[in-house]
């Protein structure tokens, strides 16, 4: 079985990519994909992961896990998808002890465990730390940003450090990851490769994200365009997006307030350039896949 662990990371997709997933359930399930609800497995694989530690399960743990999660037999299902942002933390805990997501390695590992045998992947969107720390701020209950912070300096953080301590502690476990910002272009590509399907499937929900950030106008022209074009590819379909986007973007979609002490423009501006040499770091990582427009 190929298990399909999606990691978030908070300030995302806020659960968008498995509602459709799950809106395509039925239509996967009859390739042997099998798209649990949420409240199956998500407290129970959150108490499972933290009893475990770095211990070994027990030898039956995997088909009790199973007999939990599916509805189906487990004998048919030949790729199962998990969608946990809070398996790796809680918000509050994000940069607990200053690093971020300093538990993250034990908890795949620990998951790895769990399915010994099986094919573990991880997927996650990354974001910007200009607007994923005020964004996970304001989703945790601490009382200041510097002891959301826990210490860690917005400068120095990095997802190819985390990325990194993943592979080293897991090697046999493949990354996938894409930027949060580029989601509405690759909604399509992402729920599609998660499932493991044809890249040119038809499937339900696939431009939702991009009909958030395009004005009414240009959503009906862009589906004109699909419907008298109906043999574009996804890359093609693309590129007509990207064209789109620049005639018809709702600018308050694409811009985000920032209002926290010390950073004025400049600052930010900073979070950014260092965020995208990050990811072109990443993009050079073996083991990991960058999905990208």
């Amino acid at each position: 079985m190929q298990v399909i662990l999606h990691l978030g990371v908070h300030g995302t997709d806020e659960d968008r990519l498995l509602k459709t997933l799950l809106r395509n359930a039925d239509d996967f399930r009859r390739d042997g994909v099998a798209i649990p609800g949420p409240s199956r497995y998500r407290t129970l694989l959150s108490e499972v992961v933290n009893s475990l530690g770095g211990a070994d399960p027990a030898e039956d743990a995997r088909e009790v896990l199973l007999d939990a999660l599916l509805t189906e037999d487990a004998a048919d299902v030949h790729r199962l998808i998990l969608s946990h942002e809070n398996l790796l933390s809680v918000p509050k805990l994000a940069l607990a002890g200053g690093r971020l997501y300093r538990r993250a390695e034990e908890r795949v590992c620990a998951i790895q465990r769990l399915f010994r045998g099986d094919a573990v992947e991880v997927w996650m969107g990354l974001r910007d730390f200009a607007s994923y720390l005020p964004a996970v701020y304001r989703e945790s209950p601490a009382q200041s940003f510097d002891a959301f912070l826990h210490g860690a300096d917005p400068m120095h953080l990095r997802w190819s450090s985390l990325i990194r301590r993943l592979r080293e502690a897991a090697p046999e476990v493949p990354v996938t990851v894409w930027c949060n910002e580029d989601t509405p272009l690759l909604w399509g590509q992402i729920l599609r490769g998660m499932a493991g399907i044809d890249a040119e499937r038809r499937i339900i929900g696939s431009f939702d994200l991009f009909a958030d950030i395009i004005s009414p106008e240009g959503m009906k022209r862009f589906r004109s365009f699909l419907k008298e074009n109906d043999s574009v590819t996804e890359a093609q379909k693309r590129r007509v997006m990207m064209a789109f986007l620049d005639k018809y973007a709702l600018p308050e979609a694409l811009e985000e307030e920032l209002d926290l002490p010390g950073w004025d423009a400049a600052y930010v501006d900073m979070l950014t350039e260092l965020y995208d040499e990050d990811v072109w770091q990443i993009s050079r990582m073996p083991g990991v896949t960058l999905l990208s427009p």
